[in-house]
């Protein structure tokens, strides 16, 4: 929504049947700026046509498909419908997210989380075989490389690739921080200042790489 409320014709495609009846009701309640158009569909094989699209944003399948496979074939359908110069721009959640979470929030504290989160840490493959939401779902974690990899595997050239939240997931009351518009800009600013930083990237829980067709 905040894309289309800047003038971009903005399409979403989603698996999820409710993300699509969410997604049509915030359109429709958005009138001088509705999305261009809302679909049930598979980042795999893209409805699109050939070089029709200026950019791609990638908010999801890499981490929810757990097959490489599967990850290759989106990153190849990202390329096909965006334009020559075009981006693609993907999230990834990182491979050591559930240790970072863990200690964050008491959750290694438990034997069973803390086999969750050996697997992650050893295979990236996150599995949940408890009823604990919080404990997230079936998953893929990446390293930072392995991510590039895939991407410039798909025919792009990375441009960038970022750890989202930097040093800031260990901010004590982070949401007041962000709240005060000082203390947003400074740690705005020191993230900026190591978010591409190699020995650190994985040290994010998210993370965000930036790909061109040439």
């Amino acid at each position: 929504m905040p894309l289309a409320n800047e003038g971009y014709s903005v399409y979403l495609v989603d698996p999820v049947p409710l993300h699509v009846e969410q997604a049509t009701a915030a359109s429709v309640a958005q009138p001088e700026a509705p999305i261009a158009g809302v679909v049930l569909g598979d980042a795999r094989s893209l409805s699109q046509e050939d070089e029709s699209v200026d950019a791609v944003l990638l908010l999801g399948p890499l981490y929810h498909l757990t097959l490489r496979d599967d990850r290759i074939q989106t990153l190849r359908e990202a390329w096909r419908v965006v334009r020559p110069g075009g981006v693609v721009v993907a999230a990834a959640i990182s491979r050591f997210a559930s240790t970072i979470d863990g200690l964050l929030r008491g959750f290694l504290l438990d034997p069973e989380f803390e086999a969750i989160v050996e697997s992650d840490v050893r295979e990236g493959q996150h599995r949940n075989p408890t009823e604990r939401p919080e404990w997230f779902t079936t998953a893929y974690f990446h390293l930072p490389e392995e991510l590039r990899g895939e991407v410039k595997e798909a025919g792009f050239a990375v441009e960038a690739l970022v750890g989202i939240e930097g040093p800031a997931w260990a901010v004590p009351d982070l949401d007041a921080c962000l709240e005060d518009s000082r203390q947003r800009a400074k740690l705005l600013a020191a993230i900026r200042r190591v978010e591409a930083e190699p020995s650190l990237i994985g040290a994010s829980t998210h993370l965000l790489v930036v790909g061109r067709r040439p």
